[in-house]
């Protein structure tokens, strides 16, 4: 009879423990913002010296801090931030990503915080000089991206070369198994500041501005993040971060 007791005492506790567990993580949680991005891009981010950096990091880091919160990042290729998001697998993705018909169509953006486009990156003493060059070439692009169906659609007579990171691109241009890398905008010339033997071609292909994904479900974390973003415009944190980034850099 004692031994029943206390084993009844003990089920109770356990179940009083899981009842109250999820609720004590979600308290846990509350002043956490989990968020996903593909830190290859620089310099809007990547990894230097083993450290998470760039543009959109501390962005996204200026904009948890306005909000309360911290940031837990996750770091996952380029492709898989917009499936990850729909699946729960974080609460938001930074990574460069432009808003898009298509993308606006699964997910919800924020409002823009920076624009960019796509631009052409070559060898300095290739022959390719405009954007109808590039018909009959070979041009590498990042998977998931928007390089891959812009070139599809507007330049058919393109040879795509689909890689996974945003270096591959260009390191296949530098060792001539790509006639050119098309990307976006700040990461082409932030590579030709850092690497000579090449340039970008003048002629931009597409204007686009870049924005935070989050779910469509999830209305108030989108709200919150505009909130944050016209906050630390107004108190001129994100104009710190731009110069930081973009002062001495920008084209």
């Amino acid at each position: 009879m004692k031994l029943h007791k206390i084993l009844s005492a003990a089920c109770l506790f356990a179940a009083m423990f899981a009842a109250a567990a999820p609720a004590t993580v979600r308290a846990q949680s509350a002043n956490v913002l989990q968020v996903a991005t593909d830190a290859t891009f620089p310099p809007m981010e990547f990894t230097q010296d083993g450290q998470r950096t760039g543009f959109d990091v501390d962005l996204m880091n200026a904009l948890a801090k306005a909000m309360g919160k911290q940031v837990q990042w996750t770091d996952i290729d380029f492709k898989g931030l917009i499936p990850g998001l729909i699946a729960h697998r974080f609460d938001a993705a930074i990574s460069g990503i432009y808003i898009t018909p298509e993308r606006s169509q699964v997910v919800d953006f924020t409002q823009p915080y920076f624009r960019g486009g796509l631009v052409a990156l070559v060898k300095a003493d290739s022959p390719i000089k405009t954007l109808a060059d590039l018909d009959g070439k070979k041009v590498s692009v990042q998977v998931g991206t928007k390089s891959v169906n812009y070139l599809r659609d507007n330049y058919p007579k393109v040879t795509r070369v689909e890689v996974e990171k945003n270096q591959e691109m260009f390191d296949l241009v530098g060792i001539g198994r790509a006639d050119a890398a098309v990307t976006g905008k700040p990461a082409a010339y932030q590579f030709v500041r850092t690497r000579p033997g090449f340039r970008v071609l003048d002629t931009e292909l597409t204007k686009e501005e870049y924005g935070i994904a989050v779910r469509k479900d999830e209305p108030q974390l989108r709200d919150a993040l505009n909130a944050a973003l016209a906050k630390i415009k107004a108190d001129g944190t994100y104009a710190q971060i731009v110069n930081k980034w973009f002062s001495t850099t920008s084209k």
